[in-house]
């Protein structure tokens, strides 16, 4: 199987998480995005334990919440003893709601609003990670108006070229986020900042993209960011506390797919960045990285019924579903690769060739296309491996079609933990 949590029961059904798919989704009807609470844990704790074994006390692993932004995500991110960044005043939040404490929250975005500075600073938000000038002047006025020195990191763009998806690329020189180094204008940025009073310039923050698998994207990067640190710290003799080197480890969605031994490339990453600091003769800063799709990803998986089966003669095939791209948009976004199983039967000869489509109204509305499956009838119960990042994170009502329930999976339960909309739901903000 695809991930270690996905297993075939004495009935020859699916299971995840040690629970039979196909009643999962007669209990709690389908779409279903279904969570294992046990792998979300594991992955927080080997980011965690190698943080810690690596790069020692004070680093540490953050959340990336736009991968799954929900309350009992932020629940167990306390538990475990993990930071989180957010994105956005709905981010903030949720984690709020969730009993975070956002002194250990870092706010991101290209584009905070006033009103979003202002809802964080408020709310207590320990640092908020700069992308531009006029972000970072609104900062230090409304810090200032509200009596408070405010704590941040800038973000810059170190012009490395992780090789991923275009979309999910982010820390190239001419990236829409952050300020480039390359161009001499980072240094204006940092020396800019060091004059505002209301300002605590704690570090810098870099992300080099989403689904990296390269063996030295990170180590690249870190010298980069690395050298520039150092040089600001000599010209401006001051002390940078953190460097945050962003996220980005890859999944695996297809048997194909490579794998990366994460704690063993965090040690490599530690090991060439202090040997770079001993170069550069500086001290080592305390180092944070950003996890969001390698903590949720391979814990989540979502579950449709079958309805049509349409056969176009000397053409293709088409499986139908009851969701779609309004909870997966990722395959119409840049055509996403997911493992699909028959839940009812993942054993059985593969013998239809066949487009999982979803019911809007859109022929871009494309679960996986090509997929090999035992012929499924109607009402049948498909599996889509892998989802538990950028699906209930990028869900619409398109079409007015209610978002799934989430449930979370442990070994001895499952329980709610996103209630299903209702029709009502979806009417609810109009006039």
């Amino acid at each position: 199987m695809l991930s270690s949590n996905l297993t075939i029961g004495e009935n020859g059904h699916l299971y995840f998480g040690g629970h039979d798919t196909v009643e999962l989704a007669k209990q709690y009807g389908t779409p279903l995005y279904v969570m294992d609470e046990v792998r979300i844990r594991e992955n927080m704790r080997m980011y965690l334990d190698a943080f810690k074994t690596h790069f020692g006390e004070g680093s540490k692993p953050l959340y990336a919440s736009k991968a799954n932004s929900f309350k009992r995500i932020y629940e167990i991110a306390k538990e475990e003893g993990m930071g989180i960044d957010v994105v956005s005043s709905g981010e903030v939040y949720t984690a709020m709601k969730a009993g975070f404490d956002l002194g250990d929250a870092y706010f991101h975005s290209n584009n905070k609003t006033d009103e979003d500075i202002a809802f964080a600073i408020d709310n207590g938000i320990g640092y908020f990670v700069v992308d531009n000038r006029e972000e970072l002047d609104m900062i230090d006025q409304i810090a200032g108006q509200k009596g408070k020195k405010q704590a941040i990191l800038l973000r810059l763009t170190p012009g490395v070229d992780p090789h991923t998806y275009e979309a999910i690329a982010t820390g190239k020189v001419d990236s829409k986020f952050g300020t480039a180094i390359e161009t001499g204008q980072a240094r204006e940025m940092v020396r800019h900042t060091l004059t505002l009073p209301n300002i605590d310039l704690v570090g810098f923050h870099c992300h080099v993209g989403s689904q990296v698998f390269g063996e030295d994207i990170y180590e690249r990067a870190s010298e980069i960011m690395l050298k520039f640190m150092h040089e600001c710290e000599q010209e401006f003799s001051v002390k940078f506390e953190k460097l945050d080197m962003g996220g980005g480890y890859g999944v695996r969605y297809l048997d194909g797919d490579g794998y990366v031994d994460i704690p063993e490339a965090i040690g490599r990453v530690a090991k060439h960045m202090k040997a770079y600091c001993e170069h550069l003769g500086m001290d080592m800063p305390k180092i944070f990285m950003e996890p969001g799709r390698s903590i949720v990803a391979d814990a989540g998986l979502t579950l449709y019924t079958v309805g049509t089966i349409k056969k176009i003669t000397g053409y293709k095939n088409y499986v139908s579903i009851d969701g779609g791209m309004t909870d997966n948009p990722r395959y119409a976004l840049y055509e996403a690769k997911y493992t699909v199983y028959h839940a009812n039967k993942p054993e059985a000869e593969k013998d239809l060739i066949a487009d999982v489509v979803g019911r809007c109204c859109e022929s871009g509305d494309i679960i996986q296309p090509n997929v090999a499956l035992p012929e499924p009838k109607r009402g049948d119960i498909l599996a889509v491996c892998t989802t538990g990042a950028y699906n209930y994170s990028m869900a619409s009502n398109y079409n007015r079609v209610a978002r799934p329930a989430m449930v979370m999976v442990t070994p001895e339960t499952s329980y709610v933990a996103v209630r299903r909309e209702s029709l009502e739901d979806i009417v609810r903000n109009d006039v």
